[in-house]
């Protein structure tokens, strides 16, 4: 299928740390399809854990050191901490030990075509766009996504043909183990700059990403960030944005009842005709736009475009309506960014709602410290804010930032530490017309669903 692998080359046993990983599942998939003896282990059950064993993959509970008996390659993920009992051993055995990102760059060297989409905002729901083109246009790819699509039951495929759609995110350089064929690029905000430290060196490396690309950029045509990482590079391009100077652009939209939108999509001064979208937010219509220009790129006609947008209903943890009870609803979304939080709180002000109460968890204590005042300012866009403590995730709040100071910069908000207390008191308030809008990239959809329980019960 193109291009040929190397480290996994000889490998018949392949043992992964974290399988149930929303990074790690496709890729056992894929691994797992192509013949591979795939094992892994992981500390806490999940749908995806299940999905992991309903494809007879074999999974220990617990992670200890006899786990990696047997194996010929170890896969881990980048949230397992260095004093990890299994990744010790798996170190000190003399077996190759690598981080999943590596493992994902050998498998897009499979594939004549590895469309990679990439960007501050907006890469699981593009690639999620564009892998349903596809899949809905029979061109059968193979998936790698952050989020789950439901049209493939998870946020992987194996297909078997050349093209590969892969999410291919910027936290700490990750993107630069991938082999893109095709690169989109959504967007360039700053993000991550507990690791990129200066805006630059945050171009500098989508610079390099795109350079590493073999066959075409499609660029957000009108973010400035996004022209400064692509200027001068060899490789054919297309642009996409809002105005016609693009080689993609939507023109007429309108807006219908509910989350219906539709435009007219065209390319150079060319309508290719109409397209109904089912998400929501005008940010979704540019997604849109950059799906179906790698779309088309990739071979897929406009009515292959067209059908594909017609059926996305967005993905898993994007603005995902998880029920409604008693005129309440209730939804959740991955936004964990100031700049997503503005969009996604910017659409739901716009829907017919009597009011938005946004129930936020924080993610890392670096990020809330440096976006402190961002935060503060787009969180009161929520006719109600919310916010349970700080998720450090992969830190330790050395810097002594708390979520009562986020909520003393919020007129109204209130803070609780457990979703236990969160769901008291939003449950407490919510009345019929209101959304429940719960945001962030950790564990907050919890909360969302407790929340949906509890107001089912009463």
């Amino acid at each position: 299928m193109g291009k040929q692998q190397s480290l996994l080359d000889g490998k018949r046993h392949i043992h992964m740390i974290g399988i149930g990983g929303s990074g790690m599942f496709p890729i056992a998939q894929i691994l797992h399809a192509k013949g591979y003896q795939v094992t892994g282990s992981d500390n806490n059950p999940s749908d995806t854990l299940e999905l992991v064993k309903a494809l007879g993959i074999p999974v220990e509970m617990g992670q200890r050191a006899e786990n990696i008996q047997g194996a010929d390659l170890i896969i881990h993920t980048a949230a397992i901490m260095a004093d990890n009992p299994e990744l010790i051993a798996a170190r000190a055995s003399g077996i190759p030990t690598v981080e999943r990102s590596i493992i994902l760059g050998e498998l897009t060297r499979w594939y004549e075509n590895a469309l990679c989409i990439c960007g501050t905002h907006g890469k699981t729901t593009t690639s999620c766009m564009l892998a349903q083109i596809l899949l809905d246009g029979g061109m059968d790819p193979t998936a790698v996504i952050g989020g789950k699509l439901p049209a493939m039951g998870g946020n992987g495929r194996v297909g078997q043909s050349g093209l590969m759609v892969c999410e291919a995110c910027e936290f700490v350089d990750t993107f630069l183990q991938l082999a893109p064929d095709t690169t989109v690029v959504l967007n360039i905000d700053e993000d991550h700059m507990d690791y990129f430290k200066t805006m630059e060196n945050l171009v500098a490396s989508f610079r390099k990403f795109c350079g590493m690309t073999r066959k075409l950029l499609i660029l957000n045509g009108e973010d400035t960030e996004v022209a400064k990482a692509a200027e001068g590079l060899p490789q054919p391009r297309l642009t996409f944005g809002w105005g016609e100077g693009n080689d993609y652009y939507p023109q007429n939209l309108r807006r219908h009842p509910g989350i219906h939108t539709s435009f007219d999509l065209c390319f150079r001064g060319e309508t290719l005709g109409e397209v109904d979208l089912y998400v929501p937010g005008k940010h979704n219509v540019l997604n849109a736009v950059a799906a179906a220009a790698a779309a088309i790129s990739a071979g897929a006609s406009f009515e292959q475009v067209r059908a594909g947008l017609a059926n996305f209903r967005g993905a898993g943890r994007r603005f995902e309506v998880l029920g409604q009870v008693g005129g309440i609803t209730i939804a959740d979304d991955y936004a964990h960014h100031p700049a997503e939080l503005r969009v996604t709180l910017s659409a739901a002000k716009q829907m017919d709602f009597k009011r938005v109460i946004a129930v936020h968890q924080p993610f890392t204590y670096s990020r809330t410290k440096l976006l402190l005042e961002d935060f503060a300012e787009v969180l009161q866009l929520a006719d109600q804010a919310v916010l349970s403590e700080i998720m450090g995730s992969r830190e330790k709040n050395t810097i002594g930032i708390y979520s009562r100071d986020l909520a003393e910069k919020i007129p109204g908000c209130v803070w609780f530490d457990t979703f236990e207390e969160i769901t008291d008191y939003v449950c407490g308030i919510a009345r019929p017309g209101d959304l429940i809008l719960t945001m962030g990239c950790g564990d907050i959809y919890q909360a969302a669903k407790l929340i949906l329980n509890r107001l089912k019960a009463e």
